[in-house]
């Protein structure tokens, strides 16, 4: 399980230089790269100007963002979806996911519009991969069945480095 790092300057620095954009309200770094470059920022479940944000792990290395992208243009979603449909136990894991992801965003603060409601539609559903990968990379293997198989379909890998 990846530990949460207060991110440092240059981590925002970095952070933004791969979203194109300045980062925002990034409260921690829980996964890097094998170079040391953050790969899933956890932001604050309300944004400075107001807005929920119900994405607490979000991935922002290009190579990996591609990664979950090349990953839902292939389809990989609607199979995700089908395999837990039959799988009782992912089923039961994923619940406890999403559970979990809860948990962990409630320790960076309440937000009633977001109660509930994870990411990447857990518990029941698949929709994003780049918030399940998000997930995986951020508490380990064997906690989000879905984000688990998906960093398990594609070539990218967090232990080589593709900054």
């Amino acid at each position: 399980m990846s530990t949460v790092e207060k991110p440092s300057a240059s981590d925002i620095e970095r952070v933004s230089e791969q979203l194109g954009r300045p980062a925002r309200d990034i409260v921690g770094i829980s996964a890097r790269c094998a170079c040391g470059n953050p790969i899933v920022v956890m932001t604050h479940p309300r944004l400075e100007d107001g807005t929920p944000f119900p994405t607490l792990y979000y991935l922002t290395q290009p190579a990996a963002t591609q990664a979950a992208s090349r990953l839902e243009a292939e389809g990989k979603m609607v199979e995700y979806q089908e395999r837990l449909a039959g799988d009782e136990q992912a089923q039961e894991a994923y619940r406890l996911a999403h559970e979990s992801f809860l948990r962990t965003r409630a320790e960076w603060g309440v937000v009633p519009e977001i109660e509930g409601i994870s990411a990447g539609g857990m518990p029941s559903r698949v929709k994003c991969l780049h918030s399940l990968m998000a997930h995986s990379l951020s508490v380990g293997p064997g906690v989000n069945p879905v984000g688990d198989w998906a960093l398990a379909d594609t070539p990218w890998s967090r232990d080589v480095c593709a900054c």
